[in-house]
């Protein structure tokens, strides 16, 4: 499934979390709408058309400062894809966070994004986590008078496993398109599920099996978040293994020149599952460092893809 409007769109994601200022109420301000003008600037300049939000980041203020940067440039909503979350609410007082996908409040959260947002319809709208309490008939009924009403185009979710998603899709009558997972050279659990089986190493591995061989039988595409591995390899390390494996990408950033983001990208991208990462970062210059993997098939061989894999884990393969 491709979601994005050019020739190599649906390469990359750009994450929008990291625009609209502080992780609070705080009403935002000039400077943190320019930053989010730099950014989306960055990215389309890279050939990233698909941008990814959530109705919680920043409180709010991540979808509202897009939805200035899309009114001071209409045209720019035709040459988009508007991607957002809802699902999770955050503690409020005395109150706990909490996950709600009730019908009634996926359809609110929704409208109150579309006004953020400041557009007549989000492209596709992902459940942000799964809530134990919900009922996929209800979660579906929201979703499909969702699309009828054409404030949706299409549906995924996020961080779910392949039997949420069957259950879900069972009672949905379009598919799911995309399932946005933690999935970086760091965060590996989505990999190794599939080769631990049958040793101890397994009993540690929480992520449920399957899931990636269901997103590939059903057409639905991984969107990969964290996909720099929060800096671990290209700027901070903190375990002898991450600076190893840090000079490894370094290396092989000089030898394709390349960054080393790039590679860390190219590194998911090589599977064959067509992971799609998200690209977090609201500093310019490191979203312009992904270029390569925006317009680039990753140039990565077998043996590198290994070499990359088996630095960060430390370990042998079982």
């Amino acid at each position: 499934m491709t979601t994005g409007t050019g020739p190599h769109a649906d390469r990359l994601l750009y994450g929008c979390m990291g625009l609209g200022g502080s992780w609070d109420a705080q009403t935002y301000g000039a400077p943190d709408v320019a930053q989010a003008e730099a950014a989306v600037e960055a990215a389309l300049e890279c050939g990233i058309t698909t941008f990814d939000h959530a109705d919680i980041y920043r409180f709010g203020k991540a979808e509202a400062v897009f939805g200035e940067v899309l009114s001071r440039a209409p045209e720019l909503r035709e040459r988009i894809v508007l991607q957002t979350k809802c699902g999770i609410r955050l503690p409020e007082g005395d109150r706990a966070g909490l996950y709600d996908l009730r019908g009634a409040t996926v359809v609110r959260r929704v409208e109150e994004s579309l006004t953020r947002l400041r557009t007549d319809v989000i492209d596709v709208l992902l459940l942000h986590r799964p809530d134990p309490l919900a009922d996929p008939h209800e979660i579906a009924e929201a979703l499909t008078g969702l699309r009828r009403q054409g404030l949706v185009r299409s549906f995924g979710v996020s961080n779910m496993g392949a039997p949420q998603m069957a259950a879900l899709q069972e009672c949905l009558g379009v598919p799911l398109v995309a399932n946005q997972l933690e999935m970086s050279l760091h965060a590996r659990d989505w990999l190794e599920a599939g080769v631990l089986v049958n040793t101890p190493a397994a009993t540690a591995n929480g992520f449920p099996f399957g899931t990636i061989e269901y997103c590939r039988a059903n057409d639905v595409r991984l969107q990969a978040w964290g996909a720099l591995a929060q800096g671990r390899f290209t700027g901070r390390q903190e375990t002898a293994a991450e600076q190893a494996t840090a000079r490894l990408v370094a290396s092989l950033a000089k030898e394709k020149d390349t960054t080393p983001e790039t590679v860390l990208l190219w590194w998911l991208q090589r599977h064959p599952a067509r992971i799609a990462p998200v690209v977090g970062s609201a500093r310019p210059e490191r979203i312009l460092a992904c270029r390569d993997a925006a317009v680039e098939p990753p140039r990565l061989s077998h043996e590198e893809w290994y070499a990359l894999w088996s630095a960060a884990r430390a370990a042998p393969l079982p």
